[in-house]
C-alpha cells in the first residue's frame, strides 16, 4: 500500500510539471547557489542541492532556525536530548548520534563544526538575520573538507539596512524576541543585532525544584568598509549564550503513561553554553574575473555542566585563503585553509589542528558543465595530560570530487557526481565513557555516487537525486565496550524526490520524500552480530508536505506536516533489542497577516500532540518535541 501511494504521488508530480509547462503563468524563481565557491543556477549544478530562499523561510512561519529545519527541510532533525540550540541532525544515514560529524555546517563560509562531540551551535543564528539555506548533499568535501562525508549546510545572513523589529509569546512560557538595523552607505555598511529566545521547560519539576528550561541570547555587529570599487574589509563580532537543563531518561510505561514526568526523579542535567566570535577579513575584485578573499576567525567558547563540575574551554583559530577566476568559458577556485583547535580542561589540554589546500575548476561548455576538484588535508593531534607523558598522532587526507551537468533544454537537465570525502575524528572520540583515553581512532573515508534529474518551469520545479555512498571506518559509539570506534566496511544508498508547485496565484505546494537504507557490512568489534544490520537512529523513509494558501492581499497560511519512519535504537547495532525508535511525526499551521510594515503571525506546531522520542536502548526514552505548542507575534520594519 505504502509503494502503490508513493508511486502515485510521484506519478502525479511527473503529471502536474508537464501541465506546468504547458500553462505558464506564474513564475519559481532563479535559484543561485554558491556551494562550491562559483556562483551557478541551482538547475546548473553538477552536484545535488536544496535551497531554502528568504521568501520560503518568511512564508514558513517558523520563529526559529530548528523550527525551520525540522519542519521544512530533508535534514532530520531533533533536539540533542532536549537541546534545540545544538540540534542533533543528520543527513543521507549517519545517524541521529552521529549525524551532525558528517556534515559541516558555515555561516557565511565560517564552520561551525566543533573539535569535540557538541553538534553545531545554532542557536545563536536568528532566523530573521538569514537570507538562505543551501544544503549540498554527497558533496562539498574539496572546499569544505574534514567532516563533509553527508554533504553540507551553508548559512548565509543578510545584509541590513533599516531597523526591524520582532517578539513573540507562546505556552510553557516561550519568548522571543529580536531587533536589527543597518545602514549601508558609500563608503562602508553598518548593521547590528540581537536576539533572545526562551522557555519556562516542557517537563514537570527536577528534584530540586527546576523544570528543563531553556534560554539563548546573541548579539552580532558587522562593519564594512569600501574605500574603492571593488575592495571592501569586512569586521565581525558575534556573541552568544545559552543556559539549558536536559531532561531524564523514561522507561516505555512512563513515556506511554506521561512523558512530561520525570521518570528518575533526580536533577535535570545543567549546561551554559557560552561563545564569543570575531571575525576579520578582506575581499578585493581584481577585475571582471579574478577575486580575492582572506578572513581570519577566533572563537573563544566556555561549556560548564553544572551538576558535575565538569567544565570545559575551547579556542579556535582559522584563517581561509582563496582566489577564484570565473568567466564564461571557465571558472576555478583554490585556496589555502589552517584550523588550531584547543580544548582545555581540568587535567588535560587536547588540540586538533587542520591544514589544507584545495582547488575546485568548472568548464562550462554549451549545453554541458564539467567540474573537478581535489584537496590535501593534514590533521595533527596533541594530547597533554596533567603530570603525565602525553601522546600526539597525525593523518594526511585527500578527497576529490568529479561532475557533470547536461541541459537537454531550458526546463530539463541531468547532473552525476562522484565525490571522495573524509572525516577525521573529534577529540572526544578518544576517550571513554568515563573520561579515559581510549586510543587514537582511524579517519573515515566515504566514496558516494549522485545521479540527478532537474525539471523547472514557471509553476513547478523538480529535482530527483539517487546516490550511494561505500564507506571504510565509519565512526561510532559502542556502547557494550563504552569506547569509540570503526565500522570496518559499511554502505548507504537511497534516493531523494523533491517537488515546489505552484497551483494558482494564491495556492504553492511542496513536497521532498527520502528513502535511505544505512547498512553494516562488516564490523570485527561486534563479533559478527553486527555484520548486515541497519545502521541504529536511521529512518528509511522521511516526508515533509507543505501547503501555502494566500487567501487575502496581505494574508499567508501554511499547512506542513513531517513523519518518519520508526528505526532501531540509537544502541541498537545487532538490530535485536526488544523496542525501536518510534516513528516521528508533527502536523503544524501557521498564519501571517501584514499591514503595511507590520507583519502578524501565529503558529501551532505538533497540532495533534504526537509523542516523540529519542530512544537509546530499551527502557531508556528521552521524550522530544511531545507536546502541542502555540505561539503569537509581530515584527515590524522601518
Amino acid at each position: 500500500m505504502n509503494k502503490t501511494i508513493l508511486a502515485s504521488t510521484i506519478g502525479l508530480l511527473f503529471t502536474t510539471s508537464v501541465y506546468a509547462e504547458e500553462e505558464k503563468s506564474v513564475d519559481i524563481d532563479t535559484v543561485i547557489v554558491t556551494a562550491n565557491r562559483l556562483e551557478r543556477k541551482d538547475t546548473e549544478t553538477t552536484y545535488a542541492s536544496e535551497v531554502h530562499t528568504q521568501e520560503m523561510i518568511q512564508a514558513s512561519g517558523a520563529t526559529n532556525l530548528y523550527d525551520y529545519l525540522a519542519q521544512h527541510t530533508s535534514i532530520t532533525t531533533l533536539p540533542n536530548f532536549g537541546n534545540k540550540a545544538t540540534p542533533s541532525i543528520d543527513m543521507r544515514g549517519y545517524g541521529n548520534a552521529n549525524g551532525y560529524q558528517n556534515i559541516v555546517v558555515s555561516v557565511d563560509g565560517q564552520r561551525l563544526n566543533n573539535i569535540d562531540s557538541s553538534p553545531q551551535l545554532i542557536g545563536g543564528i536568528p532566523l530573521n538575520n538569514i537570507d538562505r539555506i543551501e544544503i549540498t548533499k554527497g558533496s562539498g568535501s574539496v572546499v569544505y573538507g574534514d567532516g563533509a562525508m553527508a554533504g553540507t549546510i551553508q548559512i548565509y545572513t543578510k545584509t541590513r539596512t533599516g531597523v526591524s523589529v520582532s517578539a513573540s509569546v507562546g505556552n510553557f512560557g516561550s519568548k522571543t524576541g529580536n531587533i536589527s538595523a543597518g545602514i549601508s552607505e558609500q563608503y562602508f555598511d553598518l548593521s547590528a543585532s540581537a536576539s533572545d529566545d526562551s522557555n519556562d521547560g516542557y517537563s514537570k519539576k527536577d528534584s530540586t525544584g527546576k523544570k528543563d528550561s531553556y534560554a539563548s541570547t546573541a548579539q552580532n555587529i558587522k562593519l564594512g568598509i569600501k574605500p574603492m570599487d571593488g575592495l571592501r574589509f569586512n569586521v565581525e563580532g558575534t556573541s552568544s549564550r545559552t543556559d539549558i537543563r536536559y531532561v531524564n531518561s523514561l522507561t516505555r510505561a512512563q513515556f506511554r503513561d506521561d512523558p512530561r514526568q520525570n521518570g528518575s526523579g533526580s536533577a535535570y542535567t545543567h549546561q551554559g553554553l557560552d561563545s564569543d566570535q570575531w571575525r576579520v577579513g578582506v575581499e578585493y575584485q581584481l577585475n571582471n574575473h579574478w577575486k580575492f578573499n582572506a578572513n581570519r576567525t577566533r572563537e573563544d567558547k566556555r561549556s560548564e555542566f553544572i551538576n558535575f563540575g565538569s567544565k570545559f574551554d575551547y579556542d579556535y583559530l582559522s584563517h581561509d585563503v582563496t582566489l577564484t577566476y570565473q568567466s564564461d568559458l571557465f571558472s576555478v577556485v583554490g585556496g589555502l585553509q589552517t584550523f588550531e583547535g584547543e580544548r582545555r580542561g581540568a587535567s588535560d589540554r587536547t588540540t586538533k589542528d587542520n591544514t589544507a589546500a584545495f582547488i575546485q575548476t568548472e568548464l562550462h561548455l554549451e549545453a554541458l558543465t564539467l567540474s573537478a576538484g581535489t584537496r590535501r588535508e593534514k590533521v595533527e593531534y596533541d594530547y597533554k595530560p596533567t603530570g603525565a607523558a602525553g601522546l600526539d598522532d597525525s593523518d594526511k587526507l585527500g578527497a576529490w570530487d568529479l561532475g557533470m551537468n547536461y541541459r537537454f533544454n531550458q526546463q530539463a537537465s541531468v547532473f552525476a557526481n562522484y565525490n571522495k570525502a573524509y572525516q577525521a575524528p573529534d577529540i572526544d572520540r578518544f576517550f571513554t565513557f568515563f573520561g579515559t583515553f581510549n586510543s587514537f581512532i582511524t579517519p573515515a573515508r566515504a566514496r558516494t555516487l549522485n545521479v540527478g534529474f532537474n525539471h523547472v518551469v514557471e509553476k513547478n520545479r523538480l529535482k530527483i537525486t539517487l546516490f550511494q555512498s561505500r564507506l571504510d571506518d565509519e565512526i561510532y559509539y559502542n556502547a557494550s565496550t563504552f569506547t569509540n570506534t570503526n565500522i570496518d566496511k559499511s554502505h548507504k544508498y537511497g534516493l531523494e524526490f523533491q517537488d515546489q508547485f505552484q497551483v494558482t496565484d494564491n495556492i504553492s505546494t511542496s513536497l521532498i520524500y527520502t528513502y535511505t537504507r544505512a547498512i553494516i557490512d562488516r564490523e570485527a568489534d561486534g563479533n559478527g552480530t553486527f555484520n548486515g544490520k541497519e545502521l541504529p537512529g536511521v529512518s528509511r523513509n522521511g516526508v515533509v508536505a507543505n501547503l501555502g494558501y494566500r487567501f487575502y492581499e496581505n494574508a499567508y497560511l501554511n499547512l506542513s506536516h513531517v513523519w518518519r519512519s520508526s528505526t532501531y535504537s540509537a544502541d541498537d547495532f545487532a538490530n535485536n533489542l526488544t523496542q525501536k525508535q518510534n516513528s516521528y511525526e508533527s502536523t503544524n499551521l501557521a498564519l501571517s497577516y501584514k499591514i503595511k510594515n507590520v507583519q502578524l503571525f501565529t503558529a501551532l506546531n505538533n497540532i495533534f500532540e504526537h509523542k516523540n522520542s529519542i530512544q537509546v536502548r530499551d527502557d531508556a526514552i528521552y521524550p522530544v518535541d511531545f507536546s502541542r505548542t502555540w505561539r503569537v507575534g509581530m515584527k515590524a520594519d522601518f
